[in-house]
């Protein structure tokens, strides 16, 4: 058995408008609180018309006001892009009306272009380099009040909101293992340093006050149906949604195609596989298998699942059929 939860960029489907978006991504979160996920994570986008992720903590306040008990949390909070501060104060809020049910993912890339960061930051000082030194702020401010200095976060203090640390390089690692804190890896976009990454986590890991040993979640990609050649059909949305990042387009996601041969050209193919390289594609007894080797490679504590599939009741399917599979 292993924990599975969801990770969620809010994608616009075609044809839907961001208000219905939005509609999709609460119908979801309660479908997946119901079948039994253990948290659903929004992650933060911005300048991506694609995408309706950029103000997180409000879509976060708004699945906490629609679901009863999952977990739901930053996937993350891009960290350089706010102060400390101003995400104690934010999240503290929605813990306090939300108690213990509220986690925190900081990532420090910028989840946008280099133009806009410079607008969301608004100085020309690459301020990713101070990601560590601002989550250590971050745990302060959230911390005990004995702990405090003159500026404290109100509501904030003593909360204690979980802190995860996400990467997808190596850089993350060492931070996460350094602080004792639990490591989030982005293999659903960025695989290359998956195994890399957790060796270096797990080889340096410094117990804390928050964790004794170190706790892994991989987030990945799947599509599960009931035969396989549904769910490679079902996969090309997903295929789709990637090759928007290699020819830096912005659809909004497609529905599937029977013949991506004559939608993308061979080195494109080649980028899309190298970023899906971790994804679970098959039915129920492929996905089983597919997991299985996965994690005799890597032992994931829990997986943190995206799912790209057009149609909403084939996707809350595949979410279906994964918790069966990772429960079993």
């Amino acid at each position: 058995m292993i924990p599975v939860s969801v990770l969620n960029l809010v994608p616009i489907r075609a044809g839907q408008t961001p208000a219905e978006a939005i509609q999709s991504m609460i119908a979801l979160a309660q479908e997946v609180e119901r079948i039994g996920y253990q948290r659903y994570w929004i992650a933060e986008h911005h300048n991506t018309s694609s995408l309706v992720s950029s103000a997180t903590q409000v879509l976060i306040g708004h699945v906490l006001a629609h679901t009863k008990t999952i977990r739901v949390g930053s996937g993350g909070v891009m960290l350089p892009n706010h102060s400390p501060l101003l995400v104690a104060e934010q999240y503290g809020t929605l813990a306090t009306i939300y108690p213990n049910r509220v986690d925190l993912g900081l990532g420090r890339a910028p989840g946008t272009d280099q133009h806009t960061a410079l607008a969301l930051r608004r100085n020309m000082r690459d301020v990713s380099f101070d990601f560590p030194q601002d989550v250590q702020t971050l745990q302060r401010y959230l911390g005990p009040a004995d702990k405090q200095g003159y500026v404290r976060a109100f509501p904030g203090v003593g909360l204690e909101i979980p802190l995860y640390i996400l990467g997808s390089s190596t850089d993350s690692a060492y931070l996460a293992a350094q602080l004792g804190l639990p490591y989030v890896f982005a293999a659903h976009f960025a695989p290359r340093m998956l195994e890399s990454a957790l060796e270096i986590y797990r080889r340096e890991f410094q117990p804390s006050k928050v964790l004794a040993q170190p706790y892994v979640i991989v987030c990945l990609n799947v599509i599960a149906a009931d035969t396989d050649e549904e769910a490679q059909l079902l996969a090309t949305t997903q295929q789709q949604f990637f090759l928007n990042i290699v020819r830096n387009t912005r659809q909004p996601l497609q529905a599937p195609q029977k013949d991506m041969a004559q939608i993308w050209q061979p080195g494109e193919q080649a980028a899309v596989a190298a970023m899906l390289d971790c994804s679970l594609i098959g039915g129920k007894a492929s996905v089983a298998s597919q997991l299985e080797a996965l994690q005799n490679r890597l032992h994931a504590d829990e997986l943190m699942v995206v799912s790209y599939i057009y149609d909403e009741a084939k996707q809350y399917h595949s979410y279906r059929l994964l918790h069966e599979i990772a429960s079993a």
